[in-house]
């Protein structure tokens, strides 16, 4: 590794391979590339590793059990729960990065990400200056919660009450006794729910799409990521073949509570749309108990009541939007409408882009098996390759 004085007094540090983002992809890749002993460059916006989960509400824990949920050659401790809290997953991952000796370069936002010559730069800006990174490879571990996806209403601006997205909520302590609705009928949508619930709120939720519905644990016992595990390798047809009738048996028909089931399975579902199941925590029975309110898609604001698609009209104080991320990779890759989709995410996982020689994707799947779980299968064959690369000569 080398640093020199760019042309335009920018400072220029050159390595083998550049790793954008320190999340649990970012930190992934770059243990197995020092345990392939690949020189890189960590580089990380945030001030810290796994800033994105330092920052999620308090409430948050791994929707996958912790021993599927693993970073290549690091187990959890004995003493963590089966489903880790936000806190344990931060300790986690502030370990891995000591255990593997990983020196991410913080504050270091990257603007832009170019393929020049035989290399690719990395521009960042931040309060070390603007600098340039050069490598022969480049991994984008930023993950697909990169920027918060925030729909928009007709008269959203003159609601009386609040609108947060989830990125912002902490805890439920603020809205005890208030009128609460939350967007969304994601994993974290359904907690974000339960927390208002646990501290007193009135909760609603608003189900836009219809949604499978499973609990985290198969009779009470087995993860049902087991099975996604399990069951993974096989067709989406198939897969949802021999699971759907297991998930209808359990969770029954909650059609009459205002949760329809799609027409496709889960895993065509997943496949075509990137709506995962949700893995209930509880949510769903207090949803037959009544204690929560299901409504449908919102259709507009109307003073302090949010209006829905079904034409129902409620008050409420503050809405919660669980609505998701958006990987934005646009954002900072040159060329990027090349190697997306149209939902944004790269065409082409753990492995070299066939349109981009040198570049890597790790860590924008959200599959059954769970992200963690594959993050960590993706990163060991990313570094597997580039550092047979590396030993081979290839640029």
């Amino acid at each position: 590794m080398r640093e020199v004085d760019h042309p335009a007094r920018v400072n220029e540090t050159t390595t083998q391979v550049l790793v954008l983002g320190a999340g649990p992809a970012g930190l992934a890749v770059g243990g197995c590339l020092r345990s392939a002993g690949v020189p890189f460059e960590l580089l990380e916006r945030a001030s810290t590793v796994g800033h994105r989960w330092r920052n999620h509400y308090e409430r948050l824990h791994l929707h996958t059990y912790r021993d599927l949920t693993k970073l290549p050659d690091h187990p959890w401790p004995l003493h963590v729960a089966s489903y880790p809290s936000r806190d344990q997953v931060v300790a986690y991952l502030d370990e891995h990065a000591r255990k593997n000796a990983l020196t991410p370069r913080f504050e270091r936002e990257v603007v832009r990400l170019a393929r020049e010559g035989a290399a690719w730069v990395a521009t960042t800006k931040g309060p070390h200056g603007d600098e340039r990174w050069v490598a022969p490879r480049a991994v984008i571990a930023t993950g697909y919660n990169r920027v918060p996806h925030r729909p928009t209403w007709p008269g959203e601006a003159s609601f009386a009450g609040t609108i947060v997205h989830a990125i912002d909520y902490r805890n439920g302590r603020a809205y005890r006794g208030k009128r609460a609705l939350v967007v969304g009928s994601g994993n974290s949508g359904a907690e974000i729910t339960l927390d208002l619930f646990e501290h007193g709120a009135r909760t609603s939720m608003a189900i836009r799409h219809p949604t499978h519905v499973s609990p985290r644990d198969l009779f009470g016992v087995v993860p049902t990521q087991a099975l996604g595990v399990a069951l993974g390798w096989l067709p989406p047809k198939v897969f949802d073949r021999l699971a759907l009738p297991l998930t209808k048996r359990l969770v029954g028909d909650l059609s009459a509570y205002g949760i329809t089931r799609p027409d496709q399975g889960p895993m065509e579902l997943l496949q075509k749309t990137g709506r995962v199941p949700l893995l209930d925590i509880g949510t769903v029975e207090l949803v037959r108990q009544g204690r929560i309110t299901v409504f449908p898609g919102i259709e507009r604001f109307d003073g302090s009541d949010v209006v829905f698609v079904d034409g129902r009209s409620e008050p409420f104080d503050v809405v919660v939007l669980a609505t998701g991320y958006h990987a934005a990779l646009e954002g900072f890759l040159d060329g990027a409408e090349r190697l997306v989709d149209g939902k944004g995410h790269p065409t082409a996982h753990a492995q070299e882009h066939p349109e981009a020689p040198g570049l890597y994707f790790v860590g924008y799947r959200n599959p059954p098996t769970g992200a963690i779980h594959d993050i960590a299968k993706e990163a060991r064959r990313v570094a597997g390759a580039i550092g047979r690369a590396t030993k081979g000569g290839a640029a």
